[in-house]
């Protein structure tokens, strides 16, 4: 969790706190949801009717939920991995648990089952605050953003998805099914799941390495071993050619390194051979040391009796 998202989760928090409070209260969001339920939109553009009716299927849970989990269920297959449905289960149990304890807790009735113009229409027999669909529709689309691999992929889907969450909303209201504060409502709600997500993901990766534990123990096969770790194979040194340039440095050079190499190398021990005489001998010729005076008389061969 990095400082952005922790501050923007409690900002999200703070904002859901504020809608409750605004329309338990009965402030001014109240009146403006009376006013746009009044307006009824569906009367004004009726032209809209028959998409809208289509399009926010894409808030519904079920369908959303299969078109997404297929596209998941495929990318874990490809990945070898369990956590793309891992991670959207939790959501939507998270998303299911926290929307419908508030739906029942405050039991808000919809625009269509108002009676007492200008009330909040809370502690009835509704279950319609927040909007269901708009929460579903930010957490269902926001999954595919959540998991992208890269910043490319993960910014268009945030629009994708943007677009879906803010389109259902506005047709919910469109319709007349839900007030316009259960709509932002339900914005704060599943944007708050996405937000605390990596808070899930310990437990996300336990109960999928515990997942692959049992299947195996089913399958028959042993677990998964870590591959041992070899170590570097012993690479000889690379030797680099010579440099053209440097040759005439080189060879100017070489008369010194003789010379330092004269004065240190010890003198060489006289040839000692089993079979034959020893240094000394009057047909044995000893051998000079290395950079020795060098003469046509000491390189006759030598008198053998």
């Amino acid at each position: 969790m990095s400082r952005t998202r922790i501050a923007l989760l409690w900002a999200t928090l703070g904002a859901y706190a504020t809608i409750v409070a605004a329309v338990l209260s009965t402030s001014w969001l109240v009146r403006f949801d009376w006013q746009v339920m009044l307006f009824r939109p569906y009367k004004q553009w009726p032209g809209l009717h028959a998409f809208l009716d289509y399009f926010v299927v894409l808030g519904q849970r079920g369908p959303t939920a299969v078109l997404v989990a297929a596209w998941l269920g495929w990318r874990s297959w490809r990945q070898r991995t369990l956590r793309p449905l891992l991670v959207m289960g939790v959501a939507l149990l998270a998303l299911n648990l926290s929307v419908g304890a508030a739906k029942l807790g405050m039991a808000r009735e919809g625009p269509h089952y108002a009676n007492d113009i200008g009330s909040n229409e809370m502690w009835l027999n509704g279950d319609i605050f927040p909007s269901g669909h708009t929460a579903n529709a930010v957490v269902t689309w926001g999954i595919l953003a959540y998991l992208a691999t890269t910043p490319r992929a993960r910014r268009t889907l945030s629009i994708i998805a943007a677009v879906f969450a803010l389109g259902v909303g506005a047709t919910t209201v469109y319709l007349g099914t839900h007030w316009v504060s259960d709509v932002l409502l339900g914005w704060a709600a599943g944007l708050l799941i996405l937000l605390a997500l990596p808070w899930c993901e310990p437990v996300i990766r336990e109960v999928e390495r515990r997942l692959l534990v049992l299947r195996d123990r089913l399958s028959g096969r042993p677990g998964r071993q870590p591959h041992p770790v070899l170590p570097p194979p012993d690479v000889p040194p690379v030797t680099l050619p010579p440099d053209p340039a440097s040759a005439p440095a080189r060879a100017a050079a070489l008369p010194a390194r003789l010379a330092k190499a004269h004065t240190r190398s010890p003198a060489v021990r006289p040839l000692q051979t089993e079979g034959r005489p020893a240094a000394g001998h009057p047909g044995v010729r000893p051998v000079e040391p290395l950079g020795g005076s060098f003469s046509p008389a000491s390189s006759a061969p030598p008198h053998r009796p």
